[in-house]
This record gives structure tokens, sequence and C-alpha cells, in this order.
């Protein structure tokens, strides 16, 4: 079976510059995929890529077996939907209507949803527990709210794959879980390929099934949680100290972040360790 999407050689960026540098990975159809890395690594740049909104500079891009650019921008937006990381809602939509903007790669030339469009856009909000709220105007909800309702106008693509960038960003700690379970929902029960852009490294071991670790635009680690989130990796693309230990409840990576003050006495401790 062909990868969900494969990349060989990449490089892309702006103009001249370029951010992303020889890169070459697989997301398995399926997965849920998540990118993790330190600011200016690449990861929205690589989103962007995957997504067909950057074009690489250099190297290949396939989508489910095809190449990127045989693609035209309808086809390729009922095969990938894109999450932001912001969503303007200054805007004088209500939830149905903005739901109902996904199936915009399914519309006829005359661009008027059937029936069937609004069951689909239906299913989505039930999807994501947004139906109670679909004749309110987005500017009326909670940040944790309008994430389900973009989420929702994803799936209402009809998608295969899912990307999204940052989408727990701001949000308080139960919308996180609400948002993750949802994903991993969404992948088991639709069999979608979710690739996640994430800066909380817990939650992403919680959740990844494959972790990708960018660093100056190439790729530092790939793997399971486990094998990505290690000390001497963490330390090289951070710069600075996080100790790795194991979540009590599911036997998965946990890291902390170390202050200032007790950097002496944790490196002095690491050393110790090392020695045992």
């Amino acid at each position: 079976m062909n990868p969900a999407v494969r990349l060989q050689n990449v490089q892309a960026g702006y103009g001249q510059y370029a951010i992303l540098r020889d890169l070459s990975l697989e997301v398995p159809v399926g997965s849920f995929f998540i990118i993790i890395g330190p600011n200016s690594a690449g990861k929205t740049t690589l989103a962007k890529t995957l997504a067909g909104q950057l074009h690489p500079q250099q190297g290949t891009v396939e989508i489910l077996g095809r190449p990127l650019a045989g693609y035209s921008r309808k086809a390729l937006a009922r095969r990938v939907a894109v999450v932001p990381q912001y969503t303007p809602i200054d805007v004088p939509f209500t939830v149905l209507e903005v739901v109902l903007m996904g199936r915009s790669p399914h519309l006829t030339l005359a661009g008027l949803e059937t029936r069937r469009d609004v069951e689909i856009a239906a299913d989505a909000m039930a999807a994501t527990q947004v139906s109670h709220l679909a004749h309110r105007r987005l500017n009326q909800l909670s940040g944790g709210e309008i994430q389900r309702v973009i989420i929702a106008r994803a799936i209402c693509q009809q998608p295969q794959i899912i990307i999204l960038d940052e989408p727990t960003a701001s949000l308080d700690l139960a919308h996180q879980v609400h948002i993750m379970d949802l994903l991993e929902q969404l992948k088991e029960t639709r069999g979608f390929t979710v690739i996640m852009i994430s800066h909380d490294l817990n939650l992403a071991a919680m959740y990844a099934d494959t972790l990708l670790l960018l660093h100056q635009g190439q790729v530092a680690a790939q793997g399971e949680p486990a094998q990505v989130l290690t000390y001497d990796r963490l330390e090289q693309a951070y710069g600075c100290v996080l100790l790795v230990g194991e979540n009590p409840l599911m036997h998965k990576p946990q890291v902390t972040l170390v202050p200032g003050r007790l950097l002496a006495q944790t490196r002095k401790y690491l050393k110790d360790t090392s020695r045992d």
C-alpha cells in the first residue's frame, strides 16, 4: 500500500530562502503523525508543503501515491483538508454555514448545496459535538468550540488526510484533551490519516503513532514516541535541559522542563545516574 504522504529530498521555503532541506519521510495511511520541534524548525513550512500551499523548490511530494503536482486544487481538496492555526472569527457566518464551506470541492459549477451536502454537514457537526451551535455565529463561540467547528468543516470535505497546525494552542487542558480525543476518534472510526503540528511534547507522546522531530529544517528523529523523545535528542533540538520519564498511566514518555535555577543540580544528577 502506498503511504498517505511521501516526501523525497524536498527543499522548500520562500523565495530563494530554503527552510526545509533534503527532507525525506513517509506518513503511513491511517496513522496519527505528529510533527514537533522548536520555533523556526520548519513545522509550518512542512505542513504547507504537504497541503499543496507551498511548492517545493526541489524534490518530490506524493499524496496517496500520486505526485502532488498532478492534482488540481479541487481534486487535492477532496483528499486533503487543512485546519489552520488561526481562524478569523470576525465573519458574519453561522456554524452551519462555516461547516458547509467544506463541501466546496464537491459542488457543481452552480455552487449550490444539495440535501446530501447538508446531511454530510450535519454528520460532521454531530461528530464534533457542535450540532447545538448550528445557528450561532462564529464570533459568539469559545476557543474550544471554534476549533471543533473548523474540524467539522474539514470532516465535511470528506478527505482522506487532515492536516492541523497546532489545533490545541491557547486552549485550556480540558479542551486540549477533547480535541485530541476527537482526532484519535476520527482516525479510528473514519480511517483518517491525521498529520498534526504540536508544541506540546506530552500531548504528542500520548496520542502519536509516529513522531517527527524537526530541527533546522531537517529530520532529527522519527519513530515511536519512546524512540524520539530522548534526553540527548531533545537537548540538541531545543537547546535546553528536558528530563524524560515515563507516564505512569500509559507508559509513554513524559517530558519535564527544568527551570534555570535547577540546571546545575539537574546536570549533576544526570551525570551521576549515567554512571550507575
